[in-house]
């Protein structure tokens, strides 16, 4: 056995049955050996799309994505994906191949320092020395990766040391790392001062964040909240922690969130902040979060807590198991008039729009395509204006809604959902994105023909970065610089490139129709959907 046979074994040991990547010569003893394997291994077309693919399906499965690319270019390339997994806590596992190891730090070709040039956007990084310490570190890694605060772990492997002999092959049981202990359970008095403090409350509030997602307590905190009557806000990564239409869910909050939910942030006497980092999308003002009222923050990560606004109550701990404790305690919420408060909000402060008819008006389209969806679809956002209108319109039921929020990754929504895809053939998988975000990674509809992975794709097509145009509309007063899309490709052309069925939507006299006939089938199909330059989120 060789160090790249190690790897393999070591993947198989884990259950991991798809890497997606990009070969190059310091990756190929690893791509050689895994051919032995029943491991499937997928051609992504650009590397970062390999570490966003990897992120789609760590979301669907709660264990690490794997990618596995070439030294130099290949390593940096993946940086972005790696970035996005780390903002948003995705667990992954990067493999990156290296030049020999007598030629470190020779600046010879293909060399670069890639566990130096991730530092800060991994949990940890390994370079391997000693093809013997392979599968240690492989254990390790996993480990890292998928407890705590989950996020990036990245492994480098020179090519020597994949070509190098085992001498003997033993994955390891368990981990023990002595300066890496996270915190798991709540702590038993501050769970005590929680449950006086919402004895006391009359308009308590839970705010949801990934973490809850990330933790799959969504059961726990959804029982807890309806067995108590307690109202529930989200942040961006958080959706879908409670269905949407859910009435005790009062949608996302933050800059673009909804106007109701963030009064009822602002007008809470107790509010539970719970896997949320309390970074500045959701909340840009911190102290409307401490002011006239009891904070408590959970996070499994001490280090979120505190950071951004001072909590009356921190709280240590994985979601799940703190919900769990909280529901052996005995208490008596009484809130009926702060929900009929929060009701009236509701009627009374959504958002009005007023779209041009001539176009198809995204936010109803998203509603509808959202309603017609199977219970436990799959709705994947891209980044821009098509993320803001997913976050506000989309409907989830049983399914889940995946984005790339901390870092907000244009491109990231098609190889993201062809990891989901992956990950769960069964599930219908919607990747919807704008015409921006769409040519950042549509070299991928090679990748979904040539392994057939049927992912149903939407444009929203306004030929401008719509984003950056409303930004620059409202704060520079129309002086557009660098947002017009135009020489972007004829999609149906494009569709019909990689023999992909096309249809195209102009305005909302026939959504319906079109959206029925979009997912009738489990096969790839790309849907352009032509919307007002000028509309705004």
């Amino acid at each position: 056995m060789i160090g790249a046979d190690a790897i393999v074994k070591c993947l198989e040991a884990e259950g991991v049955t798809t890497v997606f990547g990009y070969p190059g010569v310091a990756i190929c003893p690893f791509y050689n050996s895994i051919l032995e394997s029943d491991i499937r291994t997928i051609l992504i077309r650009t590397e970062q799309n390999a570490a966003h693919a990897a992120s789609g399906v760590s979301r669907m499965t709660g264990k690490p994505g794997v990618c596995a690319v070439t030294s130099g270019p290949g390593a940096t390339n993946v940086i972005t994906g790696i970035a996005t997994a780390f903002a948003d806590s995705i667990p992954l596992i990067c493999i990156t191949g290296q030049v020999n190891s007598e030629l470190l730090g020779s600046d010879v070709f293909q060399e670069a320092d890639i566990t130096g040039a991730v530092e800060s956007f991994v949990k940890y990084s390994y370079l391997v020395r000693d093809a013997n310490e392979i599968p240690r570190i492989m254990k390790e890694a996993f480990h890292i990766a998928n407890t705590g605060r989950k996020g990036p772990v990245l492994i480098d492997v020179p090519i020597d040391v994949q070509n190098a002999s085992v001498s003997r092959f033993r994955y390891p049981e368990e981990v023990s790392l002595r300066t890496y202990k996270p915190t798991v359970k709540g702590h038993v008095v501050q769970i005590k001062k929680v449950m006086k403090e919402l004895e006391k409350a009359k308009k308590p509030l839970i705010c949801a964040g990934g973490g809850v997602l990330l933790s799959e307590a969504e059961g726990e905190l959804r029982h807890f909240a309806q067995t108590h009557k307690i109202p529930v806000v989200s942040t961006m990564m958080g959706i879908g922690v409670m269905p949407t239409e859910h009435p005790q869910y009062y949608g996302m909050v933050g800059n673009n969130g909804k106007a109701y939910a963030n009064r009822a942030m602002a007008e809470c006497d107790l509010l539970i902040m719970v896997g949320a980092r309390v970074a500045d999308r959701a909340v840009n003002q911190p102290d409307l979060i401490t002011k006239d009222k009891v904070l408590v923050h959970i996070d499994v990560d001490p280090a979120e807590i505190g950071k951004n606004a001072g909590p009356t109550i921190p709280l240590v701990g994985d979601a799940k198991h703190i919900f769990e404790d909280l529901e052996k305690e005995e208490f008596t919420c009484h809130c009926e008039e702060w929900i009929e408060a929060l009701e009236g909000y509701r009627r009374t402060m959504e958002k009005k729009r007023n779209p041009n008819s001539d176009y198809v008006d995204p936010a109803a389209f998203i509603a509808r395509l959202s309603e017609k969806m199977a219970e436990d679809a799959v709705y994947v956002a891209d980044v821009g204006q098509n993320q803001i209108w997913s976050c506000g319109y989309v409907k989830v039921r049983q399914g889940k809604f995946l984005t790339s929020g901390g870092m907000g990754t244009m491109g990231y929504s098609i190889p993201a959902a062809m990891g989901a895809k992956v990950a769960a053939p069964e599930r219908q998988v919607v990747a919807v994105c704008g015409d921006g975000s769409f040519q950042m990674s549509m070299m991928e509809l090679a990748t979904m023909r040539q392994h057939h992975i049927p992912v149903k794709i939407i444009v929203l097509k306004n030929n401008y970065l719509g984003m950056v145009r409303q930004y620059q509309h409202f704060t520079y007063k129309d002086n557009y610089s660098v947002v017009d899309l135009s020489g972007s490709p004829d999609l149906e052309k494009l569709s019909a490139a990689f023999d992909i069925p096309f249809l195209r939507l102009t305005n909302m006299e026939h959504c319906d129709e079109v959206i029925d006939a979009f997912l009738k089938e489990d096969a790839s199909m790309l849907l352009e959907c032509v919307i007002d330059p000028m509309d705004l989120v």
